[in-house]
Formats: structure tokens, C-alpha cells, sequence
């Protein structure tokens, strides 16, 4: 063993987010790569693994197409590249609604084959008893309230929540149950600004916003959206950079280099050794 010993980075864990209600904002953006989970590993408390993986990398129309083994090779790929932020995963659609058990047998495998330190899922009336069933069972579960991407299909499409009393009420009550089942922290996602602060206020688990608060306890967003890598993105997020158009006059300029015959150049090519 070499004298000089590198010091071990401990990962964040779920108690670590959980003891952030309150203090200071939790950080967290998502990551599907390796290469971008190293970039976003230093500044971000949380990477979320995210079923968006499936729009953002895969083009899909929405979330529902997503696999188990997509989300095990996307969470696998996440804990190559980072080292001290924790990693969440996804759990997809239709693998944890079910049985306590279905739930429980998906998450481990998830968590085994990933080394993640939490699983995520879209809370609801079915739901809770399943989460209850993996936080006592040794799995940490983050929740997510308001607009749920699974649920497209019921929806209609992607909607704001929480404009009507009922659906403030509904969610609300949600939220709340999320966190009695044991979630060491709750995702609310496009809900009125209002309701994101009350779910903030009652609950005792950190809240981590998208398209809610400032008043929440953590922000996330898609990478990619923040970004600028897509020609469009929702009301709710804020570009800090525009790689979509740094890309596409990188790529229009190596396209003119070689079509001038420019590239490779001197500096790019190799040559014979001379004696």
C-alpha cells in the first residue's frame, strides 16, 4: 500500500439530505452519463437518475417507455462518473405500483446492481403502503407529488397541479403521506407556487422543487434543459448556457474543415520516425 493514502470521499446518504430541512438548500440536477456525473459531481448535493432519461437520450415521448434495465445501465454509468453526491434512481413505470413485494424485489435489484444510495417514485393512493414497505425493509425511497410524469396517460399531457382547492387538497394530502411512510425527501413538481411553500411548511422531510418554489427546500432540474441543449424548454427553467448553439457552430465549423481540407492538419496526424 503506497505511503501516501488518498482520502476516501464519503458519498451524501439519505440522513445527510433529510438533516438539510431547514438549514440549507439541497443542490440537485440529473445525470444519465458518466462524463456529465463527474461535471455535476463537485457542485451538486443529489444526482437524480431520472425516467427522463427516456425524452432526454432515448427520444421518447414521454416517460412511460422506460425500463428497468434502462434505468440500471443509465444509474450504473451515474456511479462510474461521480464520487461524492448522492445518487438517486428512478424506479420506471409499472415496476413498483403493484405488490410491497414487486416493489421491494425492482428496487433492490436496482440498488445492487447500481450501488445507489436511494430509489425515487412517483407517490399516489397505491403507493404509500409500497414505500413504507421499502424504508422498512432497508431501502431509501424519495417521493415526488404534484405533476407526475408517469401518469401522462391519465393527464392528458404534462399540467400544472394544485390550481383547484381539491387538487391543493389532494396533493396536500399526498405529500404528507409520502413523508409518514418513511421518503427521506419529497419532489414537488409543477404545482402552484403556493401549495409548493405549504407542503414545504407542513411536511418534516425536505421538499425539492421543479417548477414550484423558491421556498422549497432543494431545487432540481434536467440537465439538459438548464443547459440550453434543446430548442424548447418549460416555463419553469432557467438556461444558464446554450450548448445547443456552442454545438452547432462547433460542428458547422469541423464540417468546413474538412470540407477545405483544413482537418487534419500538421498538429493532427502522425509521421514516420526518421532514423
Amino acid at each position: 500500500m503506497s505511503a501516501q493514502r488518498q482520502e476516501l470521499v464519503r458519498r451524501l446518504a439519505a440522513p445527510d439530505i433529510t438533516a438539510r430541512k431547514g438549514q440549507a438548500p439541497v443542490v440537485c440536477l440529473t445525470a444519465y452519463t458518466a462524463p456529465m456525473a463527474e461535471l455535476l459531481d463537485e457542485a451538486c448535493d443529489l444526482l437524480l437518475v431520472g425516467d427522463s432519461v427516456g425524452m432526454v437520450v432515448h427520444g421518447l415521448p414521454n416517460t412511460v417507455g422506460v425500463t428497468l434495465e434502462m434505468m440500471i445501465l443509465h444509474g450504473q454509468a451515474v456511479m462510474r462518473g461521480s464520487k461524492r453526491a448522492m445518487v438517486v434512481v428512478d424506479l420506471p413505470f409499472g415496476s413498483y405500483e403493484g405488490s410491497p413485494e414487486m416493489a421491494y424485489a425492482n428496487a433492490a435489484r436496482v440498488m445492487k446492481e447500481t450501488g445507489c444510495q436511494a430509489v425515487k417514485v412517483e407517490a399516489g393512493p397505491t403507493v404509500t403502503a409500497n414505500i413504507d414497505y421499502l424504508v422498512k425493509r432497508g431501502i431509501p425511497v424519495m417521493g415526488h407529488v404534484g405533476l407526475r410524469p408517469q401518469s401522462v396517460m391519465v393527464d392528458g399531457g404534462f399540467k400544472a397541479k394544485g390550481r383547484t382547492e381539491e387538487e391543493r387538497a389532494r396533493i396536500l394530502d399526498e405529500a404528507r403521506a409520502t413523508a409518514a411512510a418513511g421518503a427521506f425527501a419529497v419532489v414537488v413538481e409543477g404545482v402552484a407556487e403556493g401549495l409548493a411553500r405549504q407542503i414545504t411548511e407542513t411536511i418534516e422531510v425536505p421538499t425539492i422543487g421543479i417548477g414550484a418554489s423558491a421556498g422549497c427546500d432543494g431545487q432540481i432540474l434536467v440537465t439538459d434543459d438548464m443547459l440550453g441543449l434543446f430548442d424548447w424548454t418549460p416555463k419553469f427553467v432557467r438556461r444558464y448556457a446554450d450548448l445547443r448553439g456552442e454545438i452547432a457552430r462547433a460542428v458547422a465549423s469541423y464540417a468546413d474543415d474538412v470540407r477545405n481540407r483544413r482537418f487534419p492538419g500538421p498538429a493532427e496526424i502522425y509521421f514516420a520516425k526518421t532514423a
